[in-house]
């Protein structure tokens, strides 16, 4: 399902190059604003210790220390690693309002932050696996 089409995504990479390293389904989430079916993406029950980064450009984006199970059917962060790691922006698409997480490094399409996570930061940052790339050897 494509969301915001009408942004640019991945503001460092050609379109071509894109398409050649990403599988369809990362190109589409990353680049469309796509989300993956709940409860099928790799990292959703995932418990390794480690760093998950942007599929697109590599980015450090969050730390194992702060992913829990929300019960939604995709990875959920409580926080992404400091510093300006990930930009929001407001998602009017499919008539609901949201807040869509972006890498700040490259602009792909990551997932949602919503205001419903545990303490101490009460956000509940809905990825999707197919934008993130777990790197267990750059445990935080």
């Amino acid at each position: 399902m494509s969301g915001s089409s009408d942004k640019t995504y991945a503001k460092s990479f050609s379109d071509s190059e894109l398409r050649e390293r990403l599988t369809p389904e990362q190109y589409e989430i990353t680049q469309n604003a796509g989300t993956e079916r709940a409860f099928t993406g790799v990292y959703n029950d995932t418990k390794d210790s480690g760093t998950y980064k942007c599929i697109v450009c590599d980015e450090a984006l969050f730390t194992s220390d702060t992913k829990y199970d929300s019960g939604s059917g995709w990875p959920s962060f409580w926080k992404p690693m400091e510093g300006d790691k990930v930009e929001t922006t407001e998602d009017r698409s499919y008539g609901m309002v949201r807040t869509e997480v972006n890498c700040s490094s490259c602009g792909a399409h990551l997932g949602h932050v919503f205001p419903d996570g545990p303490q101490p930061s009460g956000e509940r940052y809905c990825m999707n696996s197919a934008a993130l790339r777990l790197d267990p050897e750059d445990a935080s």
